[in-house]
């Protein structure tokens, strides 16, 4: 029998090749998105589509649910409002997706949800782990919600994953979308001084790293879903214009970032020194673990 799996931020940048390969594997996928049901499928293959989580209250239930859904977090400049639709988009979205869950006829047997690195704050050149302490700003508090909204699955003798996130790499979206024109054009440059760590991870990794949890049945709890190899801004930096054959020599400064940025210039000039400890340690295996390799890949 097809195992069911109900899918939020399936339209997404990961979402659409983690829904085309679970196909592969076999399972059956429910998206929760408000756009057409055509363009859904044309992005992620064959799907059902539901526009409402309300459509499934009462519902037999589903093995699992895989929740991306969130707005991105460098798309605005963090107002008030903006800043509570991010809540919304995550918080909001996790806690419907228990409440529905509750009604069904049996409950998921495992749920694998987003987070991110952000969890962490700013953390310096201090190493990242899994048991690493939080500093208090805005994004640990947006991670800590979400996280504890979707463990209040648990008490449905629900199975958690949370998937705390770094920065993606891949072909065709994301954030390295943004700087490859500028780079290509030798307009490039590192962020503020450059030391900050960006805790990188190519998506055919974050797919693979879904599908394991997903999968897995002794994995639970919170995983650094990033590159074993963190590097700092400068390198990133450095290495990117070696692999489009561009010089870099045109720095942001942080006066200007913070200027136009506002709070959110945070995002770019802070970071997190984070390593997959505990990947790593129960046996998962990378195919993007240098950023060189990475790159070359993600501007293919």
């Amino acid at each position: 029998m097809e195992k069911k799996i109900l899918i939020t931020g399936g339209t997404g940048f990961i979402g659409t090749i983690l829904c085309r390969e679970l196909i592969n594997k076999g399972y059956a996928l429910t998206v929760l998105s408000r756009q057409p049901a055509d363009a859904v499928r044309a992005l992620c293959g064959r799907v059902e589509v539901t526009s409402d989580l309300k459509l499934l209250e009462g519902h037999q239930g589903y093995h699992a649910i895989i929740n991306l859904a969130g707005e991105g977090i460098a798309d605005k400049r963090w107002s008030p409002s903006r800043k509570q639709a991010l809540l919304d988009s995550r918080i909001g979205v996790t806690r419907s997706l228990v409440d529905i869950a509750r009604s069904w006829q049996s409950p998921p047997e495992v749920m694998v949800s987003g987070s991110a690195v952000g969890y962490y704050g700013d953390q310096g050149e201090h190493l990242v782990t899994e048991d690493t302490h939080p500093h208090q700003e805005f994004t640990h508090e947006l991670c800590r919600d979400w996280e504890q909204a979707a463990q209040a699955m648990a008490k449905l003798g629900t199975r958690i994953c949370l998937c705390r996130t770094g920065i993606v790499t891949g072909r065709g979206g994301g954030f390295l979308q943004r700087m490859i024109l500028p780079f290509r054009l030798g307009l490039g440059g590192r962020l503020g001084n450059g030391q900050q760590y960006m805790p990188w991870v190519h998506r055919d990794d974050v797919v693979s790293g879904l599908i394991w949890m997903l999968e897995n049945p002794h994995a639970n709890g919170a995983y650094n879903m990033v590159s074993p190899n963190p590097v700092t801004n400068r390198e990133f930096t450095r290495t990117l214009g070696k692999v489009l054959h561009r010089p870099t020599v045109f720095p942001a400064p942080a006066p200007v970032l913070k200027l136009a940025l506002g709070e959110m210039a945070g995002l770019l000039l802070t970071g997190q020194k984070a390593v997959p400890a505990r990947l790593q340690a129960e046996g998962f295996q990378f195919k993007y673990p240098e950023l060189e390799a990475a790159l070359a890949d993600s501007v293919a």
